[in-house]
């Protein structure tokens, strides 16, 4: 099945990381001169298009007058992840449980891309997937972090677990401060979702809890806003100045 992504910079980016387009289509009198060549450059098949035409293609989104046809969004198998990691690295794993609004996905994808994340990991059900909008969000990081699809994350936990990973769930409950957490040790990262955090099973399954302090009257960060700081925590502790 078709899948469309729209907007310059996130277009711009697949056709720099030469991801695989069908069409790409521009609005009808529109000039983008930059895109079209790279376009042009990479083979990429170019259509002109009516505004209302685009519009719908992009479901009423911001496309900024640039839509691309590619294929359905890859996912990964945990085999294929896990095998892409290279050697001699500390493994850095995301899980959300349960994460539902994609602009949350798409900006954790983002951030996982900048700090070196070697795979996200969502769920099957009542999660979202990849989606345009996520691929807009994420402005490229899409293509370029590995994202597995599975049907039970506290069984794919405890898998690795066997395999020497350390889970840390971003969860209130019995937490520690996330600046006195180790993280020099393969790691997943869980993330909750939105409205109700980590679920049950999965939160038995970490091995650590840690939050964030707060000190003004909001009661909770963003979970694109979470995953940041903890990733960047952890990244800063890996790879200190």
């Amino acid at each position: 099945m078709a899948q469309y992504v729209y907007g310059k910079n996130v277009v711009m980016q697949m056709l720099k990381n030469q991801s695989e387009i069908q069409t790409l289509y521009l609005v009808s009198g529109t000039k983008n001169p930059e895109i079209e060549k790279e376009a042009q450059k990479n083979g990429v098949k170019i259509s002109f298009v009516p505004k209302v035409k685009m519009d719908a293609m992009a479901k009423n989104g911001k496309h900024q007058g640039v839509v691309a046809q590619i294929k359905e969004y890859k996912t990964y198998s945990m085999e294929e992840i896990l095998a892409a990691i290279p050697s001699g690295k500390q493994p850095l794993l995301v899980m959300l449980d349960g994460l539902e609004d994609p602009h949350n996905l798409g900006a954790i994808l983002r951030t996982c891309d900048c700090v070196g994340v070697d795979g996200v990991i969502i769920g099957k059900h009542r999660s979202v997937s990849l989606t345009p909008t996520v691929a807009k969000v994420s402005t490229g990081a899409i293509d370029t972090v590995k994202v597995a699809q599975v049907t039970n994350l506290t069984q794919t936990l405890k898998d690795l677990k066997q395999l020497g990973y350390w889970v840390v769930g971003a969860d209130g409950y019995q937490a520690t401060d996330y600046r006195k957490v180790d993280y020099n040790m393969p790691v997943v990262l869980v993330i909750g979702s939105e409205g109700f955090g980590i679920s049950r099973l999965v939160q038995k399954e970490c091995d650590y809890c840690v939050s964030i302090p707060m000190v003004g009257e909001v009661s909770s960060l963003n979970a694109s806003i979470a995953t940041a700081v903890l990733l960047y925590q952890i990244y800063s502790q890996r790879f200190p100045a």
